[in-house]
């Protein structure tokens, strides 16, 4: 776990802009973006600055000094400030739908205090009264009963309204947003050609109020291959004019930062645009500051989760779109300020702010206007792990990554990382631990040092579930890892990892995608389409012990219907098992598992997911587990059926096999008669029943320790060191 940061690592940056004299001294070290245009806007999303403020949050310079936040941000080299513009984010009475509250007045007064700081405005125009993203593109409340007409003419009309309003505050308004994240639509438009007179409609308006601002529109998943490619036609071909493609780009969701240079420079060469990142960011602890469960609640491989991984992050994220070359015009960092009004134990008075003045990600109020997602989910901020500020208002260092990008930094070289940080081992097997980690420093140098990992932590492992181990490496560095015991998987690649020839995938809209939406692991099947669609999830598996068995797995997603059929099924030659998979939101992780499957002596079932969903319907499925729970149970015992010597029966939950030839002699009446209780652990292990006739060379377990006969027995217990029961291990 990474530590949460203290003031120690606010500090100054020592530089007032570019500096031709080598990388500056620093608590952090980032690598010098070589040949960054001098334009290039390394910018900020700070739409939430009015309610934080309005709460009680203050904001400090490096001293910790109170200090205005855009003076803060100008200082640390931040050269733009984005803000977010929702139609009417208000109810009847009122009250704000949160995330900032940004209409028009409250987003011009953010322009004015940013162009007063010597910073330039990217306005970012939602079209929608509240959050617009892929999963939801609602249309304003009072743009709901129009046509396409109609909506591409109050686009119009709105962009004209808004932008008269930013010009003659005298904000410096350098681009305009035509929409936010619009993958599949814009308040509520999905057809291509009606959206592409949106967003016509919309950058008419920005030439006509502002004809020096540049026109952007914004997309998002620039790992799906060929989905800017395919956008970036759609846009030429309904002769959409603009200058600016604009992504997002955080690195737990979308790809390789090869891939993002790729994609945006294909756009860039084929249709002469410049290209931008209009969101990233990365988090600098796990800690939650303000009670409101957070967005990002694990490390991932990119970076470590710290101070120096958000400076590793921006400035790397920096370097791919400059490496586009003349059209990489920028990069923004999504809501570095969106700070706690309040530490988790004051929950209650949190809420209150929350609610009165907007400064969570959403209110109660908002539920009226979007139901499926604020009207459930509505609360405090899950973003404040990933600010470029500490929870009292001090800026980290990692605000310098947009004076250091420039100059270069150095600091005195600390370790950032240690893999692996866990191992998974299956219940019962021998524990093997890694006899060397490699260990990541911040100045990007990456060791291998030998470990040797704490005896005592060693043997605790055991039955399924997680455990921390201690270790020092030969070079005196402490480190640690988690060792994660499960139960045996039959599945092969349960969770996607490899994605082999082991599943098959039939139907549309799922693929296999690297993903933080994943339960398990890294990667998952991510599925969603615009339209209707189907899709399965399969594999057969063969060379099965006979017993009985269940399966699980895991989703999360939403935008569903009543009508939809997800449908968890195993199936063997003895019959089958379901379970229904469910779409409770994002990373509301649910868990289905069927009931018990007999497999038999053929060893050979079938585990398939099947989904029938409404278009828009999204999320993933993963964390497949096939488990074997027991041994078939045999038939129960007749009084009237012959039996031969090894022919099982049960009877009231007891499994006895026949010793020899038999009818109507109940099993269990006596321990000298034909029958021998038969009881084995879920793991197939023999269990030890004083009526059960043991040879040499028996195995069984009694009171957790496992014991091996040495001659024939029945009805003497392990024990006792004259017996016939030897331990075993």
């Amino acid at each position: 776990m990474t530590p949460t940061a203290t003031a120690a690592d606010a500090v100054d940056p020592g530089v007032d802009g570019p500096a031709a004299g080598g990388p500056v001294e620093a608590g952090i070290t980032v690598e010098q973006v070589e040949g960054l245009a001098e334009d290039f806007d390394l910018g900020v999303d700070v739409s939430s600055v009015l309610s934080l403020e309005e709460s009680g949050v203050v904001f400090r310079d490096a001293s910790g000094e109170p200090a205005d936040l855009f003076d803060v941000l100008a200082d640390a080299g931040v050269t733009d400030v984005r803000v977010r513009v929702w139609n009417d984010p208000w109810d009847a009475d009122g009250n704000g739908y949160g995330g900032g509250n940004t209409d028009v007045p409250r987003a011009v007064e953010i322009g004015q205090r940013a162009t007063a700081a010597g910073l330039g405005v990217l306005v970012d125009l939602h079209y929608s009264d509240f959050w617009a993203d892929p999963a939801k593109q609602h249309a304003p409340k009072a743009w709901q009963d129009l046509d396409v007409d109609g909506k591409v003419a109050a686009v119009g009309d709105f962009t004209t309204d808004a932008l008269t309003a930013f010009r003659d505050a005298g904000v410096d308004v350098e681009t305009v947003q035509v929409g936010n994240e619009t993958n599949n639509a814009v308040a509520g438009v999905s057809a291509w050609a009606d959206r592409a007179r949106m967003f016509s409609a919309g950058s008419a308006a920005v030439r006509d109020v502002l004809p020096e601002a540049r026109v952007a529109v914004h997309f998002t998943n620039p790992e799906t291959a060929g989905r800017y490619a395919g956008y970036a036609a759609q846009l030429d071909t309904h002769g959409v004019d603009y200058d600016v493609f604009a992504s997002s780009y955080y690195p737990y969701w979308h790809g390789s930062l090869d891939n993002l240079t790729a994609v945006l420079d294909d756009v860039a060469d084929s249709y002469g645009k410049d290209v931008m990142v209009a969101e990233t960011s990365w988090a600098r602890t796990l800690a939650d500051g303000d009670g409101h469960t957070n967005t990002i609640q694990t490390d991932y491989p990119q970076y470590p989760t710290s101070v120096q991984g958000q400076a590793t992050e921006v400035r790397d994220v920096v370097a791919a779109v400059a490496a586009v070359g003349e059209a990489g015009t920028g990069v923004y960092y999504w809501e570095p300020a969106w700070l706690p009004v309040g530490p988790p134990e004051e929950w209650e008075t949190n809420q209150q702010l929350w609610e009165e003045h907007g400064s969570g990600w959403a209110t109660s109020f908002a539920g009226e206007y979007d139901p499926e997602d604020a009207g459930q989910w509505y609360g405090g901020s899950s973003w404040e792990n990933q600010a470029l500020f500490s929870y009292d208002g001090r800026p980290l260092e990692s605000l310098n990554v947009f004076s250091y990008v420039r100059t270069g930094a150095v600091a005195p070289r600390e370790v950032t990382g240690v893999t692996p940080a866990e191992v998974r081992l299956v219940e019962g097997e021998p524990v093997e631990l890694p006899a060397a980690v490699d260990v990541a420093y911040n100045d990007g140098s990456v060791e291998s040092q030998a470990v040797t990992w704490d005896a005592d932590d060693v043997a605790a492992i055991g039955a399924v579930g997680a455990y921390d181990v201690a270790g020092v490496t030969d070079a005196g560095l402490d480190v640690g890892l988690t060792v994660l015991v499960q139960v045996k998987n039959y599945l092969t690649d349960p969770s996607f990892e490899a994605w082999g020839e082991a599943w098959t995938i039939t139907g549309t809209g799922a693929a296999v995608e690297e993903t933080a939406d994943s339960a398990d692991q890294d990667r998952s099947v991510k599925f969603w389409a615009g339209e209707d669609y189907a899709f399965s999830v399969s594999q057969t598996i063969t060379g099965l012990p006979a017993g009985e068995y269940r399966v699980s797995a895991t989703t999360q997603g939403g935008d569903g219907a009543d009508s939809d059929v997800r449908v968890l099924r195993l199936e063997s030659a003895a019959g089958s098992a379901e379970a229904p998979l469910a779409l409770a939101g994002w990373q509301a992780w649910d868990t289905a598992t069927t009931g018990a499957v007999t497999v038999g002596s053929d060893g050979t079932a079938t585990v398939t997911a099947s989904f029938e969903l409404v278009g828009g319907a999204w999320g993933t499925v993963d964390g497949f587990v096939l488990e074997r729970v027991g041994d078939t149970p045999p038939p129960a015992w007749s009084g009237s059926t012959a039996y031969d010597a090894g022919d099982r029966v049960s009877l009231d939950g007891r499994v006895f096999e026949a010793t020899w030839w038999t009818r109507g002699q109940e099993p269990g009446a006596s321990q000298w008669g034909p029958w021998q209780e038969i009881a084995t652990a879920d793991d197939g292990t023999a269990v030890w029943t004083s009526s059960r006739i043991f040879t040499a060379g028996d195995v069984v377990v009694h009171d957790d320790v496992t014991y091996a006969a040495q001659w024939w027995t029945r009805n003497q217990e392990p024990g006792d060191p004259h017996g016939p029961w030897e331990p075993r291990g």
